[in-house]
C-alpha cells in the first residue's frame, strides 16, 4: 500500500451518455506524492457500485495506470443502461467507481486497503448533446467545484487539468483556452500546452491555509467568443509539525491561595497557543493533547485543587492571511 500518495480531491463527477464510442476519454484523475521518488499508479477495482442494488461487474470503464485517464472501454448501449439503472424510470442513473492509488503494480487483493477516491458517474438515457447546444460553462467546466486539498510539506506536482477530456474529444471545431488568474507570488502555475495546474513548492499551512484563485475559460467558434470564470480554491491540509508556544515563554504559573475562597474560585491561569491544529472533535482528543498538572507532594493539595482545561479556536494572521489555531487555557 502506498504510504504517502494521495488524491487532491475527495471525489470526482462525470456524465456518461448512451452510445459514446469505446476509447472515449471521460476525466483525468491526479495524485500527489509524499516523497519525490514515489510513482503514482492508478487502478480500478472490478465492481461498479449501483445504489439500491447489488454491485455490478465493471465492463465499461478503464483507467490508464500511469496517467490516471479514465475512459470508456465499451460503448454503453440502452440495454446496459437498463441493467445499470435497475428498473429506474428516471432519465439518469448514478453509479460509483472507486479509483485506487499505489506506488507499485497493483494487486486485486489490495482493493480493500489502498488509498482510494470515488468517481460518481451519471449515466444519462440520451446520446451526447451537440457541441453547439452547450453553454460556455458546460464546455469549459464540469459540475464539480474546482476545490482541492494539498497537504503541507509535500513535494510539488500536478494536481488538476482544466481541459475536459470528453469535450476536447467531441468538440474539435471549437477553440477552448484557459487562464489561471492569481495574485502575484502564489505557488501555483498553469501550463497552456497541457492545460495542467501544478503546485510549485512545498506549502506551509501555518503560513497560509487557503488560496482563492479564478479559472477563466474562453470559447471561440468562428467570430463568436464566450467567456466564463469560476472560483479555483486550494485548501492546505495540516500536518502536526509546529510545537505549541506560550505567549510569555513560561509553562508554569504560581497560585497564591487566601483563606475562605469559595469552591470554583480561579486562582491562577496559564495560556498555551497552538498554531498548528484546530480544536478536534470529539472534544476529548483535543483535551488529551496537552495536560495541566499541579506539581506537589502534598495529598491535601491534590485533593483540594484541580486544573481545568478549556480551549477554543482562534485566528493568527501571518503575512496578512488568516490561519486557524487553538488557544488552550488552564
Amino acid at each position: 500500500v502506498a504510504l504517502g500518495l494521495y488524491f487532491p480531491r475527495k471525489e470526482y463527477l462525470e456524465n456518461v451518455y448512451l452510445d459514446e464510442p469505446a476509447g472515449m476519454p471521460l476525466l483525468r484523475i491526479h495524485a500527489l506524492k509524499d516523497a519525490p521518488e514515489e510513482v503514482a499508479r492508478f487502478h480500478l477495482c472490478h465492481n461498479l457500485i449501483v445504489p439500491r442494488a447489488r454491485p455490478q461487474e465493471n465492463n465499461w470503464f478503464q483507467i490508464r495506470e500511469k496517467t490516471g485517464l479514465l475512459y470508456l472501454s465499451k460503448s454503453l448501449d440502452r440495454e446496459d443502461f437498463n441493467m445499470l439503472s435497475v428498473g429506474n424510470w428516471m432519465p439518469l442513473s448514478k453509479v460509483i467507481l472507486y479509483v485506487f492509488l499505489s506506488s507499485h503494480p497493483f494487486q486485486e487483493k489490495e482493493c480493500d486497503s489502498a488509498t482510494r477516491t470515488a468517481v460518481f458517474l451519471s449515466l444519462i438515457n440520451a446520446t451526447a448533446p451537440a457541441c453547439s447546444s452547450l453553454t460556455a460553462r458546460q464546455l469549459c467546466f464540469t459540475e464539480m467545484d474546482l476545490s482541492f486539498h494539498i497537504k503541507e510539506n509535500k513535494p510539488p506536482g500536478t494536481f488538476h487539468q482544466l481541459q475536459l477530456p470528453s469535450v476536447h474529444h467531441l468538440c474539435q471545431n471549437l477553440s477552448i483556452s484557459y487562464k489561471l488568474l492569481a495574485a502575484e507570488g502564489v505557488p501555483f502555475r498553469y501550463n497552456e500546452d497541457t492545460t495542467s495546474v501544478w503546485v510549485t513548492k512545498r506549502l506551509d499551512r501555518e503560513e497560509r491555509e487557503r488560496y482563492e484563485l479564478i479559472a477563466k475559460c474562453t470559447v471561440r467558434e468562428g467570430f463568436r467568443e464566450m467567456q466564463v470564470e469560476v472560483p479555483f480554491l486550494v485548501n492546505v491540509l495540516d500536518e502536526d509539525d509546529s510545537p505549541p508556544f506560550l505567549p510569555n515563554g513560561t509553562d508554569t504559573a504560581e497560585a497564591v491561595v487566601e483563606f475562605n475562597r469559595k469552591e470554583g474560585t480561579v486562582l491562577s491561569t496559564l495560556t498555551v497557543y497552538d498554531a498548528d491544529t484546530t480544536p478536534i472533535y470529539p472534544i476529548e482528543s483535543s483535551r488529551k493533547k496537552y495536560t495541566g498538572t499541579i506539581i506537589t507532594d502534598d495529598p491535601w493539595i491534590s485533593e483540594t485543587f484541580r486544573v481545568e482545561h478549556i480551549f477554543d479556536e482562534i485566528h493568527f494572521s501571518p503575512n496578512g492571511s488568516q490561519v486557524r489555531g487553538t488557544r488552550h487555557e488552564y
